[in-house]
């Protein structure tokens, strides 16, 4: 895994470096866009340029935000505009049926922002909310508003722990490693059984006598 990560977190820490808060508004941008660009490299590496007197913590943070509003917003608009029609058309090939859609929108239209805004303090989800609640058309401003807010006290946090590491925020890894394990597990467990509720044979119907 940390061969994987290595080039990716090189990479952000290239693109921070020399472009500064832009450079963090464009990577937590990709992140929230359905890219899992992980966050615990973005935010803990800014806070440590907080640690060295370069950054500004609420500065950062806010740009760490303000980059998950920018990319979730892209997300929900590529639901919005593509995403029902697409998986109305080719969704069964996938085991997605028109009622899972009416389910997934009368879930938002219940709990949407509950959902967004928990969403974006949880590893893993916070990157793939958005398309969902863009499929389901979700009104776009409460979206925006609480994915923004949302995001802010997790961008905050990571930015804080990089920046009290100082140079160890590397470290941070380790510890919300075990928290993706666990949140990928329960999704999992989820898809599970989804699969099997989705592969079980439709009750048949009698007819009217």
């Amino acid at each position: 895994m940390d061969s994987i990560l290595k080039p990716i977190a090189d990479w952000a820490i290239a693109v921070i470096s020399s472009m500064g808060y832009p450079g963090i508004v464009l990577l937590m941008a990709i992140e929230s866009a359905c890219i899992p660009l992980p966050s615990e490299i973005i935010m803990p590496f800014s806070g440590y340029l907080v640690y060295t007197g370069r950054f500004d913590l609420h500065a950062a943070s806010f740009a760490g935000a303000l980059g998950c509003a920018v990319g979730s917003a892209v997300a929900y608009w590529i639901g919005i505009w593509g995403g029902r029609p697409f998986l109305e058309e080719y969704g069964r090939y996938v085991l997605i049926r028109r009622k899972d859609l009416d389910t997934a929108d009368r879930f938002f239209e219940r709990w949407g922002m509950w959902a967004v805004f928990i969403a974006r303090l949880l590893p893993i989800i916070r990157t793939f909310i958005s398309l969902p609640a863009g499929i389901s058309r979700m009104p776009f401003i409460p979206f925006i508003v609480l994915s923004f807010v949302g995001s802010l006290p997790w961008c905050y946090l990571l930015a804080y722990i990089g920046k009290v590491l100082g140079e160890n925020w590397a470290s941070i890894r380790n510890y919300f490693h075990g928290a993706d394990v666990v949140v990928g597990i329960a999704l999992l467990a989820g898809f599970a059984f989804w699969l099997w509720h989705h592969l079980k044979p439709e009750p048949v119907e009698s007819e009217a006598s």
